[in-house]
């Protein structure tokens, strides 16, 4: 209700705020408007999904210049003009979007930096595109009659247009489309696991960047009436790029605040110009350095340092409530590993490497540190291709298959470090892992935002019976990288459940553990055995593998050296070998428990 309130007011004050203002003043809140679009669909891009984009300007002036074009050229009317700007907008978003399917980082920054380089080349060379002179007498917007060459009028124009920009924007930020865009920013190859599809996640943070790009550069054309290249040169850019980085570039309304503070700013200091790009400058450096999530960050960053004085709160792990038994499944054979070889250039990571595992089975993986335990893991979750072999899931081949793919065909995995999203809470990342639907879905946020609502809260309820059941509902809305270490192996365990998996991939889940907290690891790994779920575990804990365990398989320098029981394995000449040296190689009582202390080691 607060909330409601809260926007009630801004929205009041927005619509009367033309009475208070005077001719150049609302020219300059049209401009801010602008200017506000524009940082929405950078904070999208960069803040959001995690994609330097530095052609945001770029996409401003494909979108102005297409309505001039089109307009004065093609005698188009303005509207039809700007529905044509949009999806050229679009299409331009799709093309600088293409480099960041092979390349991330400061790569895929000088890369777009360059087209928008070669855009403003182009318009200032180009005889369509006016030269250096521009395009003038843009026509007036027709509306009913209304007469929007008054900034005035057009304010409201644009008024309408942010708020739906802005309501579009929070709406994919907080919902699932939104948390797999953060998810792919801060860890690409967990969220594959997860099942988010990076390149077309990536390509779809590109195509709201061109969106919102030309959704603002319709509007500069319709209030300007007049195009240039230099409204579009790299200077604006890295306005544009200081708008977002000071308001929060994570945060879509710190990208609003960040760019009309930044824009009245700009009007204030335009007979200082030169001393004020400086002073942007030197504001950017301090925001990234002591408030890197901007402005939308303080009220968090100042609750954090009350908490660290005042000792906070202490994490409190509830009781796990064990799955119900599910009956035996038919098919028999969950996992097929068929001489699989891995090799990366001259090491040879794998082996011929054969392994079945039945349905309902909890296979143990072991073996020295520098064996291929990770590396199979790798291979069956799809993380690399095998350089010979093949691996089959149910009955199914599933050997080169994208991480995503696997997802949805019922695998999940823990990683030996673990790959928790840090940015999200612990009820964001069970979130992203409950949601199956794939990237194509995302049109449903245009045409039927209501479902998308919809599934979102029946999302949220089955996320708070997961919690429950694994005891996570008091540090549901906790950062994981504020909570101990166990419970923090917990929460990846929980969202690997999420995923409803057939087969689980648990990599060295005891890692760093306590005695009661392996105790209860290992009675939350039997329940997720008895209710269905084939388990395969990586572990060198053998106390936890001997007693948990229905089969072993022992790897040796990427070989397969040992298959079978536990207690066949611990006494088998190649393990004790492997464990302790050759000269410990016979098959004693005593080897096998010396060869087990050195494995727990």
């Amino acid at each position: 209700m607060k909330r409601v309130a809260l926007i009630a007011i801004a929205a009041i004050a927005a619509w009367l705020l033309p009475y208070g203002l005077g001719g150049y003043a609302i020219h300059v809140a049209d401009v801010a408007i602008i200017f506000a679009i524009l940082a929405i669909g950078l904070g999208l891009t960069m803040g959001v999904a995690g994609q330097i984009n530095l052609a945001q300007v770029a996409f401003f002036g494909v979108g102005a210049y297409t309505v001039a074009i089109l307009t004065t050229e093609a005698g188009f009317g303005f509207w039809t003009a700007s529905v044509l700007a949009v999806l050229t907008a679009v299409v331009f978003g799709v093309l600088v979007g293409i480099p960041a399917l092979r390349m991330q980082s400061h790569y895929l920054g000088i890369v777009t930096l360059g087209l928008a380089l070669a855009f403003t080349n182009w318009v200032t060379n180009a005889h369509i595109a006016g030269r250096a002179e521009g395009i003038s007498d843009i026509p007036v917007p027709p509306m009913f009659g209304i007469d929007l060459s008054s900034g005035y009028l057009f304010y409201y124009v644009e008024l309408i247009v942010f708020a739906i920009a802005l309501a579009f924007a929070l709406l994919v930020t907080r919902s699932p489309l939104g948390r797999r865009l953060r998810a792919m920013r801060d860890d690409d190859l967990a969220a594959g696991a997860l099942g988010a599809e990076i390149p077309l996640l990536r390509m779809t943070a590109f195509v709201l960047s061109g969106l919102y790009g030309g959704l603002a550069g319709i509007l500069y054309a319709g209030l300007i009436r007049f195009v240039a290249p230099e409204s579009f040169n790299i200077a604006n850019m890295f306005l544009l790029l200081a708008m977002v980085i000071i308001g929060g570039r994570s945060s879509i309304l710190g990208c609003v605040v960040g760019a009309i503070a930044l824009a009245l700013v700009r009007e204030a200091l335009l007979d200082a110009s030169g001393y004020a790009q400086l002073g942007y400058g030197l504001v950017v450096v301090l925001v990234v350095v002591f408030a890197p999530k901007g402005l939308a960050g303080l009220p968090g960053q100042l609750r954090a340092l009350l908490r660290r004085r005042t000792g906070g709160s202490r994490a409190q792990l509830g009781a796990f409530r064990p799955y119900d038994p599910a009956p035996a499944s038919a098919e028999e054979v969950a996992l097929d590993v068929r001489e699989v070889t891995k090799r990366f250039k001259g090491l040879v990571a794998l082996d011929k490497v054969s392994l079945t595992v039945p349905t309902g089975q909890i296979r143990g993986i072991v073996g020295p540190n520098g064996s291929g335990k990770t590396t199979l893991f790798n291979v069956i979750s799809g993380f690399y291709d095998p350089t010979e072999g093949s691996v089959v899931l149910a009955g199914r081949e599933a050997t080169g298959m994208a991480p995503y793919r696997l997802s949805l065909r019922g695998v999940a995995r823990t990683f030996q470090n673990l790959r928790l999203f840090e940015d999200l809470s612990v009820r964001e990342n069970l979130l992203l892992a409950l949601d199956r639907t794939r990237t194509t879905w995302i049109w449903r946020y245009a045409v039927l935002p209501w479902k998308v609502l919809g599934y979102e809260r029946a999302l949220h309820r089955r996320t708070a019976e997961l919690l429950e059941r694994f005891g996570l509902a008091e540090v549901a809305d906790a950062e994981p990288r504020s909570l101990p270490y166990g419970i923090q192996r917990r929460i990846e365990l929980a969202r690997a459940m999420a995923m409803s998996p057939a087969l689980l991939l648990l990599d060295e889940p005891a890692a760093g553990l306590n005695g009661e907290e392996v105790r209860q690891l290992a009675d939350i790994v039997r329940s997720i055995r008895d209710s269905g779920v084939t388990v395969i575990i990586i572990e060198h804990n053998m106390g936890l593998v001997m007693s948990l365990c229905d089969q072993v398989t022992v790897l040796s320098s990427g070989r397969v050296i040992a298959d079978g029981p536990p207690a066949e394995v611990a006494v088998h000449p190649d393990v004790v070998a492997a464990y302790l040296g050759d000269s410990m190689a016979a098959p004693t009582e005593e080897t096998a428990e010396a060869a087990v202390e050195e494995a727990t080691r």
